[in-house]
């Protein structure tokens, strides 16, 4: 059954709007990109705007070097998409934009290996 307002994720499990979830997030093959505070500012920029427009409520956040865990409240949707969506897009994109300039050997390390 689908919920209304609710992401399926590939694991069969969903969120809704307006629960507080427990959440964590890991960096691709488990690398320490987030050891940099470059890489955290990003992180932190897309948490300030996603509460700015008050989509999330944040309670707690931890960004370890190669993972994020987060206590949050998707509150209302980005468009047609989650503020997880969201946060998992301009993360990702600002990640490669910063990694094409900087450190384009390190970017093909975060290539995903297709079966």
């Amino acid at each position: 059954m689908s919920l209304p307002n609710s992401y399926k994720g590939y694991r069969n499990s969903y969120t809704e709007l307006n629960e507080i979830y427990f959440w964590t997030i890991t960096i691709n093959e488990w690398l320490n990109l987030l050891k940099s505070d470059e890489y955290k500012a990003i992180i932190i920029s897309s948490f300030q705007w996603l509460t700015e427009q008050e989509l999330v409520r944040i309670y707690g956040y931890v960004i370890m070097p190669n993972h994020i865990h987060l206590l949050w409240e998707q509150l209302k949707m980005n468009g047609k998409e989650f503020p997880k969506n969201s946060f998992e897009k301009f993360t990702a994109h600002n990640f490669k934009k910063k990694l094409k300039i900087e450190n384009p050997e390190l970017l093909k390390q975060f290539l995903v290996k297709s079966q």
